[in-house]
């Protein structure tokens, strides 16, 4: 069979609407804990936010521009825009039918109360009537539509009301209609006094405030209709990196212009009528195709501070401290000693990432140490290893950091993440006109003796101290020579000029970390046909690369075992006889966002096992820099075998299979229950009241 035939790929944008779903089955699950499923709704709700910010612009862009460009499943834009909205017209249906019919009434039974406006008592009322005038009414400002102000440029996202008025206003004119945008400082469910509630948590949509209170800001006039509604703007950076003569200058630039990007989807509520919910598509140079009635709030997404808000330990998952490794003390002990005596596994959030931080602290103090590089993906400003660089900039060390200015939706943090370490003496770059730098990599040298020592760490995640402790990843703290010596090549290339240097025993995207994973396919495949053993597992976020698809369906019909764990996108069929029945494909979700990114190949009986922070697509395989980094000690690759890939194809609780129409199937339990991510915690973390 031909190995290009479309019918052989999965579509990349449906795909990941198949993941939203799969989050959203989460938020439907009984066994998960009230507030989280709250939580997984909104995250369902922010992931199709995105979607459309992002995907959804894009295929309009091109469609804009003639183009019916399609992947290698063949769907062109026009129809894929068709496709993709059949699936989130049920998607948004099912979001607020859970959230009115089940969420709601079963927070309620359990004392956290949102108030309709029909449900406000005298007292309650008169508190938000206080509220609104306190509040809301100095900084709401109400925009008449007529030629002297025309429809306003709003902002992407944003709550914001059309009013439908009569009557005359001060100046004798007419007006028709109006806009009113919510106030963004202020959050979306505002909680009520414990005095006047009438349940231990209640709360009011701020929505229903300002349309309770919406006659006060038009005096004098009558209001015929108020209805809420939402505008998704494209969001993507245009950059012309080459042109640019300063990177940095030019995102800031063009982060001014996203937040009034082309309009990509209107939400209005449900009640609003059709000729006011055609002029707004109107205004906004949008069709019927790009509106989506919700019955409820615009946002579901700003419901997620209530989860926060809500003192409920036994509505939310349990509390757990994150473990150290063996060999790890909690104390201040000396970390490069400890690296000295081997590597160190780090599995997050399961065990902790202080390791981590306590050794760029402990670099930034050692008088020995000579330089510290670092690269920089999604990092907050006033994070503690921020502060780390800083002071060691401010002991004179050499210290570079490579800043990625385009990470999405985190460039303007990283903007000023690059002001404030610039400011401290930090030698800040952006990495390389045209290629994001994806990789997670720290070197730290340290005078020893006669000569110098390499110590890093390579990890599968960002050096975020928040997302460390919600996302499963993989960090290793080596100061083996080979690894010392290929980050310090990386650095090189990230920060200077000149021809690729060859790698020892690490990958790199984009030179040979695509070659190198065709190249361990197909050992795979001839083993197989010479009849010997060929195994393949592999555990990423999205799977799309249309070459190392081909790859894995020659490897199949050669005879090879594959095992793939893909949490989001995945293009290739498995399952199609003749191409791909030795694959097999399974998405794995849960309390913690599966992260990783391991690969092991049986390799003819000498096993190997890499971490990379690239999953298998053409952006991470092609267009960015990304680190592929063998498990070299024999006793942590198979502590990654055992709990970063055989756990999860042991996991029943949180496992999805995908089958060869592209559908996913929820995998029930039979026998004994396991969840991978249960498992890991009661092995290597310690908590309180963990499920046993």
């Amino acid at each position: 069979m031909d190995l290009t035939d479309k019918a052989l790929y999965l579509n990349r944008d449906l795909s990941m609407l198949a993941f939203h779903r799969r989050v959203l089955e989460l938020a439907m699950d009984e066994h998960q804990p009230l507030l989280e499923r709250l939580r997984f709704l909104c995250i369902c709700s922010s992931n199709l936010d995105e979607f459309f910010e992002v995907r959804v612009a894009a295929l309009k862009q091109r469609l804009a521009a003639g183009s019916q460009r399609t992947g290698p499943d063949g769907l062109g834009a026009e129809t894929l825009l068709r496709r993709i909205r059949g699936e989130v017209e049920d998607l948004v249906g099912t979001q607020y039918a859970l959230f009115n019919d089940t969420l709601v009434p079963a927070l309620r039974e359990e004392g956290v109360v949102f108030l309709r406006r029909a449900d406000w008592n005298e007292t309650q009322a008169g508190w938000i009537a206080r509220f609104f005038r306190r509040e809301l009414l100095p900084v709401i400002t109400p925009i008449a539509l007529d030629p002297a102000h025309p429809f306003p440029r709003l902002l992407n996202k944003i709550l914001n009301f059309i009013v439908e008025l009569e009557g005359k206003d001060a100046f004798g004119r007419r007006m028709r209609h109006a806009i009113v945008q919510a106030p963004r400082a202020l959050p979306r469910v505002v909680r009520l006094p414990s005095g006047i509630a009438g349940a231990p948590h209640a709360y009011v949509f701020l929505s229903s405030i300002i349309h309770a209170h919406i006659g006060e800001l038009f005096p004098g006039m009558q209001v015929t209709a108020c209805h809420q509604f939402r505008v998704t703007r494209n969001s993507e950076l245009y950059l012309h990196e080459e042109e640019a003569g300063d990177l940095k200058d030019a995102v800031a630039e063009e982060l001014l212009e996203r937040r009034f990007g082309s309009a990509v989807r209107l939400e209005v509520s449900t009640q609003c009528p059709l000729p006011l919910a055609h002029f707004l598509l109107q205004k906004f140079e949008l069709c019927e195709e790009d509106l989506y009635r919700v019955d409820g709030p615009v946002n579901l997404y700003r419901l997620a501070r209530v989860c926060d808000d809500v003192d409920r330990p036994d509505l939310k998952y349990d509390v757990f401290s994150p473990g150290l490794p063996p060999g790890i003390r909690q104390d201040d002990a000396d970390l490069f000693e400890q690296i000295r005596r081997g590597d160190i596994l780090l599995h997050h959030p399961f065990q902790s990432f202080e390791p981590v931080i306590r050794l760029l602290h402990q670099a930034a103090q050692d008088p020995q140490v000579l330089a510290i590089k670092q690269t920089l993906y999604r990092v907050v400003p006033d994070s503690p290893i921020v502060d780390a660089l800083v002071r060691a900039a401010q002991a004179n060390k050499e210290v570079v950091a490579v800043i990625e200015l385009r990470a999405r939706f985190n460039e303007q943090e990283n903007i000023a993440l690059a002001d404030r370490l610039s400011a401290a003496g930090v030698q800040v770059v952006y990495g390389v006109v045209g290629y994001k730098t994806h990789c997670k990599m720290m070197l730290i040298v340290r005078r020893e003796g006669r000569g110098v020592r390499r110590y890093v760490h390579l990890g599968t995640g960002n050096y975020h101290t928040t997302t460390t402790r919600l996302y499963t990843d993989y960090g290793l703290l080596s100061c083996a020579r080979e690894l010392g010596e290929d980050v310090h090549r990386i650095f090189q290339q990230l920060t200077g000029m000149g021809r690729v240097s060859k790698l020892k025993v690490m990958l790199q995207a984009p030179f040979s970390l695509h070659a190198g994973l065709l190249q361990r396919i197909r050992v795979e495949e001839a083993n197989a046909r010479a009849g010997g053993k060929a195994r393949i597992i592999a555990k990423m976020n999205g799977l799309e690369e249309p070459e190392v698809i081909r790859a894995l369906y020659r490897a199949s019909q050669a005879g090879v075992k594959i095992d793939l764990i893909v949490r989001g996108i995945c293009c290739l069929r498995p399952g199609i006889k003749g191409v791909s029945e030795n694959i097999r494909v399974r998405s794995v979700l849960g309390r913690f966002l599966e992260h990783t990114r391991v690969f092991y190949f049986y390799n003819g009986g000498e096993p190997e096992v890499l971490c990379a922070s690239a999953d298998w697509m053409i952006r991470n395989l092609l267009r960015r820099v990304e680190s592929c980094f063998p498990i070299r000690d024999p006793k942590l690759a198979r502590q990654v075998l055992q709990h970063g890939l055989r756990y999860y194809l042991r996991d029943n609780q949180g496992a999805w299979r995908l089958r060869a129409d592209g559908r996913y199937v929820r995998v029930r339990s039979r026998g004994k229950p396991f969840s991978a991510q249960q498992a890991l915690l009661r092995e290597l973390a310690g908590g309180r009241n963990l499920p046993g």
